[in-house]
């Protein structure tokens, strides 16, 4: 006979899309903040399954409990941790095209994976963009192939001749115009019909939870930025949204099947 477990899991944001992020039949409670925690029956292969992929996972600030009863054996937390270890390594491609240059670990980390940058560029309606931290180029040339007029600011020099190398390998250089320089001091003189924020998080950024305060350059822009209509942040999973209210929040999950169910960063629009 299946040994089935009660689940619980929370506390989870009551905007997260917690079909993807579960990807089991579920009920939810709604909590006393605002939150959501969930329930669900499960064999002790889903339910251990689910505890490996949720393990240590800090979501908008919220740190995620998973609880069971009755307790799942450990073989079969041994085998879901090893398995859950396999499917990390099937990760959503940053660039796809060859020739590309990245820089390691900061960049390839920081690189927003080509599928979900190009999702996000369709919804921004071909219009003009600045994206004032454009690293390796990869949102800024996702923007550009999307049809939208894109001026890239970036501080390392290195690493905007990168962003340059990779627009031409996507055939979109002359759609993109690259500006070297701080994004504090030129923000206050761009003018464009959305303004994109994609901080420099690092390899290393707190999982137990980020705070705008945590991010000073992103926490200065937005001081500088009042004169732009839209908005656009791409925040590490752990960062707390509730101290930008006036944001609305959307989690983005990875493509691949190694992480169609997993949070790649938060996204969120003005």
């Amino acid at each position: 006979m299946t040994r089935m477990h009660r689940v619980v899991v929370g506390p989870l944001p009551c905007w997260l899309d917690r079909e993807q992020l579960l990807a089991v039949p579920h009920t939810a409670t709604e909590l006393p903040m605002g939150d959501v925690e969930v329930s669900a029956e499960l064999t002790s292969l889903q339910a251990a399954d689910l505890a490996a992929r949720l393990r240590g996972l800090c979501l908008a600030a919220r740190p995620i409990q998973v609880r069971c009863e009755p307790p799942l054996p450990r073989a079969a937390v041994r085998s879901a941790r090893a398995e859950d270890a396999r499917r990390r390594r099937e990760t959503t491609a940053g660039f796809e095209r060859r020739g590309v240059l990245v820089d390691d670990p900061e960049g390839r980390w920081s690189l927003t994976p080509e599928a979900l940058a190009l999702e996000m560029a369709g919804l921004a309606g071909q219009c003009s963009v600045c994206d004032a931290m454009c690293g390796l180029g990869g949102n800024a040339i996702a923007f550009a192939r999307a049809g939208c007029e894109v001026t890239a600011i970036e501080l390392d020099a290195a690493r905007l001749a990168r962003a340059r190398h990779n627009a031409r390998v996507y055939g979109v250089l002359e759609r993109i115009r690259f500006i070297h320089g701080d994004a504090r001091s030129l923000l206050g003189d761009m003018d464009a019909a959305l303004l994109f924020l994609d901080p420099p998080w690092g390899v290393k950024w707190n999982r137990h939870g980020v705070r705008l305060p945590d991010l000073p350059l992103l926490r200065a822009l937005l001081e500088r930025a009042d004169h732009f209509q839209r908005i656009w942040l791409k925040l590490p999973p752990a960062f707390d949204e509730r101290g930008l209210s006036e944001y609305r929040p959307q989690a983005v999950f990875g493509k691949a099947p190694g992480d169609q169910a997993r949070v790649k960063f938060l996204w969120l629009q003005r």
